[in-house]
C-alpha cells in the first residue's frame, strides 16, 4: 500500500504493511523460450518452499503470505507464463507449466525437500508436475483445489478468460477489480493492494497482468483421478470452509482417491480465496500442515 495509506485512523492492520514492506528477491529463468519470474523472501539456508498462485493470479497475491513465514522456511513465489511479470506463450498446456515449476526450483536453489504450497489452478498445475517428477519436491500441500466428484455438479461461475483491452486510467482499472470465481472479501485492503500489482500500463491505458487467450489456447490441464491416485508424495490439503470450489463431498472424494492419510484443515470463514478472507488463520493452518508432514 502506499505511504499515505498508513495513518492513525487507518483500519488497515500493522501486520500487513509490516508483511508487504518485507524485503524480496527478483529472479527469472528461461523455459521453452519463455523467461518465468520468481521472487524470494528469507534466508537462504532454511528449509524451502515454493507458493504458486492460481488462474489470472500472480506471485504478488504472497506478499503478505510469505514474509509471515521466512522464521522457518525460504519462501519463493513464482508467475506462471501468461500470468503476472512472466512472458505470454501462443499456447499453454501443463507440461510446459510442470517444466516452469520445477526450473524455478532449480533456478531459485530449492532443493528436493521443497514444499510446493499451491492455489486453485496452481495446485493442479502442482500436482501435474508432481506426477511428472516425484523426485524433485519434498512434500504437496494443496489450497483449495482437488478433484470434485464425478457427480458432484460443478457451480456456474463466469469464464475465467476475457478482459477489456485497455481502461482509460488506472482509477477506472481499480474499479474493475473482480475475484474469479466470484466471491466476496472482508478484506478491502487486500483487494486494492493486488488490483494495484495486476495492473500494466499498455497503450491508451491500463490492462491486467494476464493473458486474455490463455483458457482458450490451454491444453492437457483436465484434472483427472489418478492424477491424485499415483502421487508418491507427501500430501497436505488446506481449503475454505465455504468454498464453494471444495466442498466436503469434494474432501471426501480426495480421502478415497489418495487411499493413506493425509493433513487436511478447513479454514473458517473462509471460501475458496481463503487467504484473502483469513490471511493470518491460513498462515497458521499452512504452518500446522508443514509440522504434521514432517513427521
Amino acid at each position: 500500500m502506499a505511504r499515505w495509506d498508513r495513518t492513525e485512523t487507518t483500519s488497515i492492520p500493522e501486520w500487513f504493511f509490516e508483511a508487504v514492506e518485507t524485503p524480496s528477491e527478483q529472479g527469472s529463468v528461461e523455459v521453452d523460450e519463455c523467461d518465468v519470474t520468481f521472487r524470494m523472501w528469507g534466508d537462504a539456508q532454511k528449509p524451502p518452499m515454493l507458493l504458486i498462485h492460481g488462474m489470472n493470479a500472480h506471485s504478488h497475491w504472497w506478499d503478505f503470505i510469505a514474509p509471515r513465514l521466512i522464521d522457518n522456511y525460504r519462501v519463493v513465489a513464482m508467475d506462471l507464463t501468461g500470468m503476472g511479470d512472466s512472458d505470454y506463450r501462443y499456447a499453454y498446456d501443463a507440461t510446459t507449466y510442470a517444466d516452469e515449476i520445477v526450473s524455478v526450483c532449480d533456478a531459485s536453489e530449492l532443493n528436493d525437500r521443497v514444499i510446493v504450497v499451491a492455489h486453485s489452478f496452481g495446485g493442479n498445475m502442482a500436482t501435474k508436475a508432481a506426477n511428472l517428477y516425484p523426485e524433485r519436491f519434498g512434500a504437496l500441500i494443496l489450497v483449495d483445489s482437488g478433484l470434485r466428484h464425478p457427480d458432484e455438479p460443478i457451480p456456474d461461475r463466469p469464464h475465467m478468460g476475457g478482459r477489456a483491452k485497455a481502461y482509460p486510467d488506472k482509477a477506472t482499472a481499480l474499479g474493475r477489480f473482480r475475484l474469479q470465481p466470484p466471491q466476496t472479501c472482508e478484506n478491502a485492503y487486500i483487494l486494492e493492494y493486488i488490483a494495484r500489482h495486476s495492473l500494466m500500463p499498455v497503450d491508451g491505458g491500463w490492462a491486467w497482468k494476464f493473458d486474455e487467450d490463455l483458457p482458450d489456447t490451454l491444453k492437457d490441464a483436465e484434472r483427472f483421478a489418478e492424477d491424485y491416485t499415483n502421487l508418491k508424495l507427501p500430501l497436505g490439503l488446506i481449503y475454505g470452509a465455504d468454498s464453494e470450489l471444495f466442498t466436503a463431498r469434494t474432501l471426501d472424494y480426495m480421502i478415497e482417491l489418495i487411499d493413506r492419510d493425509f493433513p487436511h484443515v478447513a479454514v473458517e470463514h473462509a471460501q475458496h480465496h481463503l487467504f484473502l478472507d483469513q490471511p493470518l488463520a491460513f498462515v497458521e493452518a499452512l504452518l500446522e500442515v508443514c509440522e504434521t508432514l514432517k513427521g
